[in-house]
């Protein structure tokens, strides 16, 4: 196990030490959930807790319902709320997203976020991250979407962050699960250069239009942009 920081030290987290870290996508999905003082977040694959830790830090009031199917994954995530003091304001669950009755007893949420695997079936990741690693065809991303939009009130939204090619597909599910007014907002490596990543969000019922979002440079010739570095180490969220 390794102890590591995010948002500039606010969230302090104990992972794997040969698995899957928590990093960039994490803490930029967190940044995009629209949560509020007094409202319920599921976190859906959960993992060690870092996106639900950092929207914690960023959200005071807000709480979280923490779905994964790994049994000591799930203990550590309880245990990296209660390392950050909020053990009242987590319940981890134990089960499969894809599992339709999972959430059936958890009541209406305001919101749920996501960041399924995306290592290609047959593809192994690298070794240095190969502990834990699970592959997107295991549980395809109509199920992740299902699994989100469910669990919701009308208009409470969801959100995933997805390599950029998964868009599309990603979309088509949200919007077969019942979302609608889906927005798209890239994740540029540099300035000019194509999004490797983004975050797509819909609404549970919702009737706007498509939109694409302004997107997020994440590096400049120096380092991260101003507007990165407020999200990393400031816990801003994504407007």
């Amino acid at each position: 196990m390794t102890g590591d920081a995010l948002l500039g030290g606010r969230v302090r987290i104990v992972q794997a030490a040969g698995g899957l870290k928590a990093g960039l996508d994490a803490v930029a999905l967190a940044a995009a959930i629209p949560a509020r003082a007094g409202q319920v977040v599921l976190d859906a694959g959960c993992g060690a807790g870092a996106v639900f830790l950092c929207l914690l830090a960023r959200v005071p009031g807000a709480s979280v319902v923490a779905v994964e199917r790994d049994p000591g994954l799930a203990a550590l995530a309880a245990d990296n709320a209660a390392r950050n003091g909020w053990a009242d304001r987590v319940r981890v669950v134990c089960g499969d997203v894809a599992d339709p009755a999972l959430l059936r007893d958890q009541g209406l949420l305001h919101h749920a976020a996501a960041n399924p695997p995306y290592w290609p079936a047959g593809t192994p990741p690298p070794a240095a991250i190969r502990a834990g690693a699970t592959h997107a065809d295991e549980v395809p991303l109509a199920a992740w979407s299902a699994a989100l939009l469910a669990p919701l009130r009308h208009g409470g939204s969801a959100s995933l962050v997805l390599p950029a090619a998964r868009w599309a597909e990603a979309a088509t599910a949200l919007r077969a699960a019942g979302g609608g007014g889906i927005t798209l907002r890239p994740l540029w490596p540099r300035e000019g250069i194509a999004a490797r990543r983004v975050i797509l969000a819909t609404r549970r019922g919702g009737r706007g239009p498509d939109a694409v979002l302004p997107g997020l440079v994440l590096h400049a010739a120096t380092g991260w942009t101003p507007a990165a570095e407020a999200m990393l180490r400031d816990a801003a969220p994504l407007a």
